[in-house]
């Protein structure tokens, strides 16, 4: 049975950062989880531990995010 996984960060209305998780069987719309947290930074962190937990079990990245998430992570702390 073949899974996918995406995670992704996303700005809020009220200028928040979402970090958003979608999961299932390919084929399938998923099921789908967002969690807003009031820094950037943290969201960015809670981002790559995902992003390590996920490549630990197997799954492989569609596209580079690592990357991404690791640049936002370095704007992120120039910014403070």
């Amino acid at each position: 049975m073949a899974r996918f996984y995406e995670i992704s960060l996303e700005p809020t209305l009220f200028g928040e950062t979402s970090l958003v998780r979608i999961w299932g069987r390919l084929g399938t719309r998923g099921q789908q989880r967002m969690d807003v947290f009031s820094s950037e930074k943290r969201a960015v962190e809670a981002f790559l531990e995902l992003l390590r937990q996920k490549r630990a079990k197997g799954y492989r990245p569609g596209r580079d995010t690592f990357a991404l998430a690791t640049s936002r992570l370095t704007q992120s702390e120039e910014a403070s």
